[in-house]
């Protein structure tokens, strides 16, 4: 991950504070970025005039994953016996988890949305950053020789953050944040199995957004693309 997301990072976690629902308003400017309207994620913020047709494939780095703040600590003071506290090969387990499934998913989706997925810059390439942050998990498995059923409404939730740069000159062309739950259903038995999917169908709804929403930025009316796809179908 590019140093530089990081920034993006510290200043999601000030746009997130109020928690998934995201109650707070986003800031309207950010980096020079402005916020525009998404029917998709909460908070989107774009390069004002870029152009994003030249775009056609994408290099996706490797995804950070961050647990919220003192997550695990909460979580052991909440337990009663040392048998159903979370050790830290649990949470080492739980975010490799998140990071390698978050990766698959973002190269499944933006494939399925048309783009070359590459490993190289170029200049029709654009890099994409993403950090999953403030991840919480309800009801984590835990590596303990006995059994024992834990039962919630959600699976947990996260944070995700988005940036795109030009891949050759590292400029940036936008960001996205954007909070959520993880389920939220009716109180259910949580495993590691109930866990994974409901996180699954979360990060298939943001890779799909983010690949969805690069397209419709390459098809805006008026723009090269656009033109392109028009002349197309006559």
């Amino acid at each position: 991950m590019k140093r530089t997301l990081f920034g993006a990072i510290a200043a999601a976690l000030l746009v997130t504070s109020a928690g998934p629902t995201l109650s707070a308003s986003p800031p309207a400017t950010w980096d020079n970025l402005s916020r525009v309207d998404s029917r998709n994620l909460r908070a989107v913020y774009l390069l004002p005039g870029e152009n994003f047709c030249a775009y056609k494939k994408v290099k996706l780095d490797a995804p950070h994953v961050a647990f919220q703040q003192n997550w695990m600590r909460d979580f052991n003071r909440s337990t009663v016996g040392l048998s159903s506290r979370i050790t830290q090969a649990d949470a080492d387990r739980v975010m490799e988890e998140a990071r390698t499934g978050f990766a698959g998913i973002l190269a499944r989706e933006f494939a399925a949305a048309g783009f070359q997925v590459v490993d190289a810059p170029g200049h029709d390439v654009l890099q994409v950053s993403t950090a999953i942050i403030n991840l919480t998990v309800s009801a984590p498995d835990r590596m303990t020789a006995g059994r024992s059923r834990s039962y919630a409404r959600e699976a947990g939730s996260a944070t995700l953050v988005v940036e795109a740069r030009d891949s050759m000159t590292d400029a940036i062309l936008g960001r996205a944040v954007d909070s959520r739950l993880a389920g939220d259903t009716a109180s259910a038995l949580r495993n590691r199995v109930t866990n994974r999917a409901d996180f699954s169908r979360l990060f298939t709804t943001w890779a799909r957004a983010a690949a969805n929403g690069l397209n419709e930025l390459r098809a805006r009316a008026g723009g090269p693309c656009g033109a392109q796809q028009t002349a197309a179908k006559e």
